[in-house]
């Protein structure tokens, strides 16, 4: 991939950072966030995206005192209008240095749908920096048949193959759960079947590449190419496979309870029935917040069925009453998971004596086929 110099400007950077659910999009946002704050001194503001409401991503993001807007009903190609809306009420905000905008995990033609309009209306407003799209290296492994595992259908598979096409940059994150060995199997195979992007490897956890793909992402801009063949009947079916689910619920108990292990248990609930249901989880967050936690959180992800959930904010404290933010996406029924999550939610509450919850949200569907307000397929 070629790329140009930025020139010094009084225009707002706008970066995108894509990839398919799970594969630690928000973690790496707000790393790279904070290193723009702390090492460039530049403001920041972030944009996050969903098909539904009450996200563990914007609760998650707020809590590290960045601004943040929310767009939801629907992905940025499609509420591309709204994205616009979003970075004006951050400029009058805040007027943000740097725009970083994190696309729904199942989106892809950002380039065609979001950059290429953006540049083509605001182009004196922005400068668009690179499309990271990042991967789990073992759900990759697996889409490329490097690795046997648990796999989605081919048509939700179609969107993931079609993120990477589009990548100016792929970021294989999570650098640390591969031996050296695969790692670089895995990105020559990456970059023999996706010529025109540039592979990284991260770790958001560990920091390890960080910063040279933070210089990437700060330090160049997008080259223009011939825009990507999309085929939507297919991108949609694979959209329609997945089951969205949005929970809030309240917390009360006398006693005090365990955030950490509650999250961690309710967790592996929800994960052997969505087995059992013949399900594939492609993204299970939760956020567990105390009433009077002063905006600490506990936070737990479990990103493929045969992976450990795992908490990357815990509580020190035992809380009496909470707020707790379910939000999973998975290759079933949305029905399935409302019923799942219903009964998981039931057991796994009774193994913590005076623990009552009350359901304070509930959404469950499948994303409707994109329809994005602008295309442009010329350079």
């Amino acid at each position: 991939m070629e790329t140009t110099s930025t020139a010094p400007a009084l225009k707002a950077r706008y970066i995108m950072i894509g990839g398919f659910l799970g594969a630690g999009k928000t973690t790496s946002v707000l790393k790279l966030a904070h290193w723009l704050d702390d090492n460039l001194g530049l403001r920041v503001g972030l944009i996050d995206n969903d098909q539904g409401s009450q996200l563990v991503d914007t609760a998650l993001l707020a809590s590290q005192d960045f601004e943040v807007e929310e767009i939801s009903g629907g992905c940025f190609c499609c509420r591309f209008n709204s994205l616009v809306e979003a970075a004006n009420r951050l400029t009058e905000r805040t007027l943000p240095e740097v725009f970083i905008a994190e696309p729904v995990g199942s989106c892809t033609d950002l380039v065609a749908t979001v950059t290429y309009p953006l540049r083509r209306m605001y182009g004196e407003d922005y400068t668009i920096a690179p499309l990271s799209v990042l991967v789990d290296p073992i759900r990759a492994a697996r889409v490329l048949g490097l690795e046997q595992g648990s796999r989605f259908s081919e048509k939700v598979e179609y969107i993931y193959r079609k993120q990477l096409e589009e990548a100016d940059i792929i970021v294989i994150n999570k650098s640390d759960l591969l031996s050296p060995e695969k790692l670089d199997v895995l990105s020559k195979t990456l970059a023999e079947k996706y010529p025109l992007a540039k592979v990284m490897m991260i770790s958001a956890r560990t920091g390890e590449g960080l910063e040279e793909w933070f210089k990437e992402l700060t330090e160049t801009t997008q080259t223009p190419r011939a825009v990507m063949s999309v085929d939507y009947e297919v991108y949609a079916d694979g959209e329609a496979l997945l089951g969205w689910l949005n929970a809030a619920y309240t917390l009360k108990t006398k006693t005090g309870v365990d955030a950490n292990e509650l999250l961690r248990q309710l967790a592996e609930t929800v994960r052997r029935k969505l087995i059992t249901a013949g399900g594939e989880v492609a993204h299970f967050k939760m956020t567990l917040e105390p009433e009077d936690g002063l905006g600490e959180l506990a936070v737990l992800n479990l990103v493929r069925n045969d992976y450990v959930p795992e908490l990357s904010m815990e509580l020190e404290e035992p809380f009496t009453d909470a707020h707790l933010t379910i939000n999973m996406r998975a290759e079933a029924a949305p029905e399935a998971l409302q019923s799942l999550l219903a009964e998981a939610v039931a057991e796994t509450l009774a193994g913590f004596a005076g623990l009552t919850s009350t359901q304070e949200h509930l959404e469950a569907f499948r994303p409707g086929k994109p329809q994005p307000t602008h295309r442009d397929t010329t350079i």
